[in-house]
């Protein structure tokens, strides 16, 4: 079997995951690394037993990597596809994939072009309880979906959420990617927001979305990092489908570790997981097989969409209509 060999561009704190994971697979290597700091990027290196790069170019010029995962900042990441694809490797980004739908559309122009694959990392897909339910709508045993929930309240400290962006495009992107896999493509959006204490942080720290699905199913998505939910059954990170014949259900409180992990209090062991099912999936499949991904480049365009609606609406205070 032929070894797979990856390179990441970025080293920050969820490039632990995916080296885990690239780690943990048979028949993928990780080549090496380049960050913007070169003081991280050798601790990095250090850590996960890789070579550093001086630049992008130097590593998209080594001939043993065959796919880059980008996991720098969002403004970044059209730019550093871009030169990857033109350099004739595979791309994993992560989210959200990019700044705005023009970059999106720039990014799947120049992925097309050089024959290459891109898959963004839409990590919820990857999780087999979201796969299970995919199957059931997919095979009618829920019957007609009338209604899909997802919903977030998970506190982040103040110094961390205000280098953040708002919970529309750092949290509900998980959301619509999500929604697009289980409930169908998205025709109205109406978002409203709040922000607990503007004198941190201007973003919204709360954001609540309705909207209708072409097909006629209700999605209301919510997202906070202002509160943690300690109610019975709490809503940390829920997903529910509800169908004429049945229902599902997930929830990252089905496994937790009393053990802070980055932002989060505890450890919700989805989480990570998720991250690892991602990067198993793209090198096994997308890379080795050339297989599409669960979630593309073009669900990332429509998600966007999605996103640029929900802020749209909070702007103008409007129902938002999807023309896309």
């Amino acid at each position: 079997m032929k070894t797979i060999g990856i390179g990441f561009i970025g080293a920050g704190t969820i490039a632990n995951l995916h080296a885990e994971a690239i780690s943990d697979l048979a028949g993928a290597k990780l080549i090496g690394l380049w960050n913007r700091t070169p003081e991280k990027a050798k601790a990095k290196a250090e850590q996960f037993g890789c070579k550093t790069y001086v630049s992008v170019k130097e590593l998209l010029a080594d001939a043993s990597i065959d796919a880059v995962f980008v996991l720098t900042n969002m403004q970044t990441h059209c730019d550093y596809t871009i030169q990857a694809a033109q350099a004739g490797k595979h791309v994993l980004v992560e989210k959200p994939a990019a700044s705005n739908s023009t970059e999106l559309e720039q990014m799947q122009r120049a992925i097309q072009k050089a024959g290459v694959k891109c898959m963004p990392v839409h990590n919820y897909v990857y999780e087999p309880g979201i796969e299970r339910a995919k199957s059931m709508i997919e095979a009618g045993k829920l019957g007609d979906i009338v209604q899909f929930y997802m919903m977030y309240n998970i506190h982040h400290a103040d110094e961390i959420r205000a280098r953040y962006p708002g919970v529309i495009r750092q949290i509900l992107t998980h959301h619509s990617y999500t929604m697009l896999y289980l409930a169908g493509e998205p025709k109205t959006v109406s978002c409203f927001v709040n922000t607990v204490d503007k004198t941190i942080a201007p973003q919204e720290n709360v954001a609540m979305a309705n909207i209708q699905m072409k097909n006629g199913t209700l999605s209301h998505l919510c997202a906070s990092f202002a509160n943690d939910d300690h109610a019975g059954d709490p809503w940390t990170c829920i997903i529910k489908v509800i169908g004429t014949k049945g229902s599902t259900r997930y929830s990252y409180r089905d496994f937790v570790i009393n053990d802070r992990n980055g932002a989060h209090s505890q450890t919700y062991q989805n989480y990570p997981e998720s991250i690892k099912n991602t990067a198993t999936h793209f090198i096994n499949h997308v890379v080795r097989l050339g297989e599409e991904p669960l979630s593309s480049l073009q669900d990332a365009i429509t998600c966007q969409n999605i996103i640029e609606a929900c802020e749209l609406s909070v702007e103008k205070g409007i129902h938002v209509t999807l023309n896309k």
